[in-house]
């Protein structure tokens, strides 16, 4: 059952993000845990002009390259909060995941199980094999935002995040080609982006690959982005039963 729970990780790890950076769902399998937010009924939050929804399919690759699928729906208000779920076959609710500013947490409806945390990184730290996902860098893709804010460029495709973290980037015409970072244990990560397409004025990649070394471990294929949602209060709540067992 860890195992199995494990597999979704990298997802939201993200992002969500990541990440997450990781979306909510077009389905739900029937507990608290997975109930799919609806933006359409309930009680409406009044819509940030900054906050958008996503809808995108997600590839996970294990190590001998076998592809897990979900379909996937991102609510995120910038930088603040995000929702994510990612379903799998039949529309069965595979993860749910809740960023907010005082923490985060992921929810394998499937599994019963869950795994909560602070701060931008989201993933299981003491698990070399799941890379932590930054779910703002996962998030920002959809904004078309490829590069991480006030940034130093240092010249020759080098650059310096504001927390002192070094990355290198390419470039193709106009268009952000590439991020690459060092992970926790030394391996090279790299964000690989194309198929840029106009997503409501913005300019977006509609297909993103993720890397660890040399080998590809998440893939997100955008469908569709939309501005200045409004968005029900149950989605900025996730109920996790007091049945389900806790990840370390």
């Amino acid at each position: 059952m860890f195992g199995a729970a494990k597999r979704h990780l990298p997802l939201f790890c993200v992002f969500a993000c990541v990440l997450l950076a990781v979306a909510v769902l077009c389905g739900c399998a029937g507990t608290n845990a997975s109930r799919k937010p609806d933006a359409a009924g309930g009680t409406q939050a009044e819509a940030v002009s900054d906050s958008l929804r996503a809808k995108f399919k997600l590839s996970l690759f294990d190590k001998n390259g076998k592809e897990q699928e979900f379909d996937a729906v991102l609510f995120s208000v910038p930088g603040k909060r995000y929702r994510m779920e990612l379903t799998g076959a039949m529309g069965i609710g595979v993860a749910s995941v809740l960023w907010q500013e005082e923490g985060w947490q992921v929810v394998f409806p499937t599994e019963k199980m869950y795994v909560k945390g602070a701060g931008y990184m989201v993933g299981i730290f003491s698990d070399n094999t799941i890379p932590m996902v930054h779910i703002h860098q996962v998030a920002s893709i959809f904004e078309g935002k490829l590069l991480p804010a006030r940034y130093e460029d240092l010249g020759d495709g080098k650059a310096r995040e504001p927390s002192g973290r070094e990355f290198s980037y390419g470039k193709e015409g106009t268009d952000v080609a590439w991020i690459r970072r060092t992970g926790r244990d030394g391996q090279p990560e790299t964000m690989r982006f194309d198929g840029f397409k106009e997503f409501e004025g913005s300019r977006i990649p509609a297909h993103v690959v993720l890397e660890r070394g040399e080998k590809k471990y998440l893939e997100i294929q955008v469908k569709t982005v939309k501005h200045r949602q409004p968005f029900s209060l149950g989605v900025w709540r996730l109920n996790i039963p007091k049945s389900y067992q806790r990840i370390e």
